[in-house]
């Protein structure tokens, strides 16, 4: 399960070490966690980082699949989730030490900013392969941080991305090896954590205006 520990003036998430995909007990204590890192006094940073081959898979089908009437719920705390990491004040680094797929991979976009192992993982959105159309909401959130190019190939194709290939298509803004990625996405975020989090929030809020309306839509119909 999720856990927050601290360095310094970054906190850091660390989100499992399985497969850390979002059955509603693990959104309830990622979301908690961030409650706490918003409650913080002081210069703040987030990292968020995982252990083992996952960074994570994303949306726990299997609960999915044996709670379906909680689709519509589901789906909505999934959307909160991401609107929230988009537009949190304070800045965020994604460190991506293993494979990172579909909401897992909405959720590493929703960062800041995104260190990933440069030897060995993928970063992929695989809804057009198992057959899952993007949300509206999620839709958007890809848009906004992806180039068009990049955002069609990777939306349409479910191309898996190594770390050299991810970062030439700014999908991370640097990849390490593997026992330095945590440590990389620490020195991106420390340096940041003086910055103002009730001006960066609006900042934040205001670069997004489209993602976060669509993730913040309710909608009864998500994958339709």
């Amino acid at each position: 399960m999720p856990s927050l520990d601290r360095d310094g003036e970054v906190f850091v998430l660390e989100l499992g070490d399985d497969e850390n995909r979002w059955h509603p007990d693990w959104l309830a204590e990622v979301n908690a966690a961030l409650d706490k890192v918003e409650a913080a006094d002081g210069p703040r940073a987030l990292v968020t980082t995982a252990t083992g081959k996952h960074w994570s898979n994303g949306l726990d089908l299997e609960w999915l699949g044996q709670h379906s009437d909680q689709l519509n719920t589901y789906v909505d705390q999934v959307h909160q989730l991401l609107a929230r990491v988009l537009e949190l004040p304070l800045p965020t680094v994604a460190a991506l030490q293993g494979h990172t797929f579909a909401a897992g991979a909405m959720l590493a976009l929703a960062h800041d900013f995104r260190v990933m192992r440069d030897d060995r993982g993928f970063f992929c959105l695989p809804e057009v392969d198992i057959q899952i159309p993007f949300t509206p909401g999620m839709s958007a959130l890809i848009q906004a941080k992806l180039t068009p190019k990049i955002a069609l190939e990777a939306m349409t194709t479910g191309r898996r991305y190594g770390g050299a290939d991810a970062q030439a298509a700014a999908i991370v803004d640097a990849t390490a090896a593997e026992d330095a990625v945590r440590s990389s996405a620490l020195e991106l975020a420390r340096p940041l954590a003086g910055k103002p989090g009730s001006t960066l929030g609006v900042i934040k809020s205001r670069m997004y205006p489209a993602a976060l309306a669509a993730l913040r839509t309710i909608d009864v119909n998500h994958f339709g």
